[in-house]
């Protein structure tokens, strides 16, 4: 053999072993890559607050003036909601407390919060018909939450949503029947809510894209937990005196009040 074909022969095998090394190296990489553990993303909201510190706000909503009468709910026309009742019950809407707070007000982070994306929560939002009326009557949800609204009463309700930006529907739950469970895909407050069978009944839902939001009860008080460190507008929502907005920082640790006084038109 002579010296030429030596030499090509050597260069040969030096390349087919360079090639075998590579079709390894790139077979290992990609293994490596396919078998590695997957884990699920952190939520944003998770990182904002460890990085920042949370504080919270909180806070009172009076009423200025004479309250306005309610008027009383007739329900004789289903005789299984009449004898829910010792005694007619009132309208909701426009109710104030005995010590001149307001309940029923839907209280959220309307702005400041966009600096993250937030998960929904696993647990979902109740909304009961127990002795023809919504229990609760204001709530709030986060889009994507789950909505159940089951029935406490022995007669047929019609659960009506009236949304802006949502879809709405329109369904009937007679006793006994399942939840229905439903979800809002886009934040909107509030919505309000109707029975077609028993037109006293209302209810209103706030639909959120972050989880900073109250309602108030008897007490016409609120809190507003875990709020990472910075600036927001919150908002307080009647369904009879309106809304009314307060600028806030908040810092870690810390916690902020804001009071807001609601008065008659």
């Amino acid at each position: 053999m002579s010296v030429n074909k030596i030499v090509w022969l050597i260069i040969f095998a030096v390349l087919l072993v360079t090639m075998l090394d590579r079709r390894t190296a790139l077979a290992s990489a990609i293994t490596a890559a396919t078998s590695a553990p997957s884990y699920p993303p952190v939520p944003a909201s998770a990182v904002w607050a460890e990085q920042e510190g949370t504080g919270q706000v909180s806070g009172r909503v009076s009423f200025q003036g004479n309250a306005p009468s309610r008027a009383k709910i007739v329900m004789g026309k289903d005789p299984v909601c009449l004898s829910a009742h010792g005694e007619a019950p009132l309208a909701e809407d426009g109710e104030v407390n005995g010590d001149g707070t307001l309940p029923n007000v839907f209280v959220y982070v309307k702005s400041g919060a966009e600096r993250a994306s937030f998960t929904a929560p696993d647990q979902p939002a109740i909304l009961d018909q127990r002795g023809c009326m919504y229990q609760p009557h204001v709530l709030g949800v986060m889009v994507g939450q789950e909505l159940q609204i089951t029935s406490s009463d022995p007669t047929t309700h019609n659960i009506h949503p009236l949304p802006r930006d949502n879809q709405e529907w329109n369904q009937s739950q007679p006793p006994g029947a399942a939840p229905l469970t439903k979800k809002f895909t886009r934040p909107e407050v509030t919505i309000p809510v109707k029975c077609n069978q028993h037109p006293w009944m209302k209810a209103y839902i706030g639909v959120t894209s972050n989880p900073f939001y109250s309602v108030t009860g008897t007490a016409g008080t609120f809190t507003i937990k875990g709020l990472p460190a910075g600036k927001y507008t919150i908002e307080d929502w009647t369904a009879t005196f309106g809304t009314e907005t307060q600028e806030i920082t908040v810092q870690a640790n810390q916690s902020v009040t804001a009071d807001f006084a609601f008065r008659a038109h």
